[in-house]
């Protein structure tokens, strides 16, 4: 279901919103007016509003009279109306910073056409038309720099509202719940039993902030509940591009695609079956023990675990139109997701993590998903020193951060680059568990024998001289020599 979207929920919106006061701040009623650029401006102004007022979404509608709310019906027509060539939505969207999702909805009714105008509230900037930023002041619309209390104000209200605890749907029936949100499946991740009556398992999803209580009355889902056990995120329309989706692509580069698969379920409510999905998708390695043959993914299940996690905790949900990614090449591996990292790139082995989604973390630490605080990128350094894959790369974009896991190549292919980054990056987890690197752990790291020490110690030299690793103690004898990383 589109949650939203039925003639039923348009009626008992459009009924509640009648019978508010004239002056609400996040509710703006008009007759026929098809003024396109003050309906962007509106849209700024009613967004940003809505945020101080502490709602989830704002309201513009036409065929409404402003004064008595008394239904008079309109000939604006949004999903016809076009500026020059450009239809309506698709220009105001161009205009608005950042692109905030809203919908057009028309209703018939006995006195006429209703056009309901939804606006998603502004969530961690203001939002502006055209470069500018806009605020209802009453019933009037003004610009907000005018007004430098209520921008301070604004400014607070995003500090203050995690991403977690904002509304994904509003005044939402106890049935409605149910279907929305995968409720057994909360429950088994919990390992408690699911209780026989609705009432119960309404509490127990409150008291997990799951889901609030509507001052109009049933219930707010936030965006904790939905994002993590939404049946279908789609439902959820600013959740929609928050799917993860996986691609395959048939060689080294982007230009054949073989598969493309976009997740449905919230993220724990969907988390093993992706976890699944892309296993089978890997490539694998056979292995041939002692007269038994074995076949293994080509990339080690708890490293593309703790990276899938991580991409979907630390996520920027303020980014639009973006989620996180999966894509298999024939060489490689990449997860991707929308967000710069909040802690230094190289430091990803020993820095706790800072999440800007602590609650989406929390939950997801409670039931096994991922580990624990701090061990995460831990694990994936250690699983590609286990198998002796090329160490991983991270990279960071304008918008976004991107994992790069590797499939397994030989020493003796492995550039220097590629062996500087190894040597560091097992420098690094040698010191977290109160260790040092020597040459004897780094011949083993790269699966070399005692033969190569020369080699081993050419690889040391170019990470020193890289400034990637120092010794511990430089006046030590060259054969007892320990390392740690730069930073240490």
């Amino acid at each position: 279901m589109d949650l939203g979207r039925t003639e039923e929920y348009l009626r008992s919106l459009l009924k509640e919103l009648c019978s508010l006061p004239s002056e609400t701040g996040w509710v703006e009623f008009k007759h026929n007016n098809k003024d396109f650029e003050s309906i962007g401006e509106y849209i700024s102004a009613l967004s940003n509003s809505a945020t101080l007022d502490g709602k989830s979404h704002a309201f513009m509608i036409w065929g409404v009279e402003d004064e008595t709310h008394d239904i008079l019906g309109t000939n604006f027509s949004p999903h016809l109306s076009k500026v020059g060539n450009e239809e309506l939505e698709s220009w105001l969207l161009r205009q608005l910073s950042p692109r905030i999702y809203f919908e057009f909805y028309e209703l018939v009714t006995d006195s006429g056409k209703v056009v309901i105008l939804e606006i998603e509230r502004a969530t961690d900037k203001l939002v502006q038309f055209k470069g500018t930023e806009y605020i209802r002041i009453g019933s009037y619309k003004k610009n907000l720099k005018d007004y430098p209390d209520k921008e301070r104000a604004l400014w607070r209200a995003f500090d203050k509202t995690p991403f977690e605890e904002m509304v994904a749907a509003e005044n939402v029936r106890d049935s409605e719940v149910l279907k929305l949100l995968d409720y057994p499946t909360y429950f088994e991740l919990l390992d408690l039993e699911l209780p026989e009556d609705r009432k119960r398992i309404m509490e127990r999803l409150s008291n997990d902030n799951m889901i609030k209580k509507c001052e109009a009355g049933g219930w707010n889902i936030t965006n904790l509940g939905a994002i993590l056990f939404a049946k279908r995120l789609s439902s959820f329309n600013h959740l929609k591009r928050k799917s993860v989706r996986v691609i395959i692509y048939n060689g080294k580069d982007r230009t054949q695609t073989e598969r493309e698969q976009e997740g449905v379920k919230g993220y724990a409510a969907g988390f093993e079956g992706l976890i699944g999905f892309i296993d089978n998708l890997l490539p694998r390695n056979e292995i041939i023990g002692k007269a038994l043959r074995k076949d293994v993914s080509m990339y080690p299940e708890l490293a593309v675990r703790e990276l899938v996690a991580n991409a979907i905790i630390h996520q920027d949900f303020s980014l639009r139109g973006t989620g996180p990614m999966i894509e298999i090449f024939s060489d490689r591996m990449e997860i991707t997701n929308p967000g710069i990292p909040l802690v230094q790139v190289e430091r990803f082995i020993d820095s706790p993590p800072k999440s800007r989604n602590e609650a989406i973390a929390s939950f997801l630490r409670r039931v096994g998903v991922c580990e624990e605080r701090g061990s995460g990128f831990d694990k994936v350094v250690s699983q590609t020193e286990f198998y002796q894959l090329p160490a991983p790369i991270i990279e960071v974009t304008e918008e976004h951060t991107r994992v790069i896991l590797f499939s397994h190549k030989p020493f003796a292919e492995m550039d220097r680059e590629e062996r500087v980054r190894a040597c560091y990056m097992h420098a690094c987890l040698k010191y977290v568990t109160r260790d040092f690197m020597t040459n004897a752990t780094l011949r083993q790291r790269f699966g070399m024998d005692s033969k190569q020490i020369s080699i081993a110690s050419r690889i040391i030299k170019d990470a020193v001289e890289a400034s990637k690793v120092k010794a511990k103690d430089p006046d030590t004898a060259p054969k007892h020599m320990k390392y740690v990383p730069y930073w240490a």
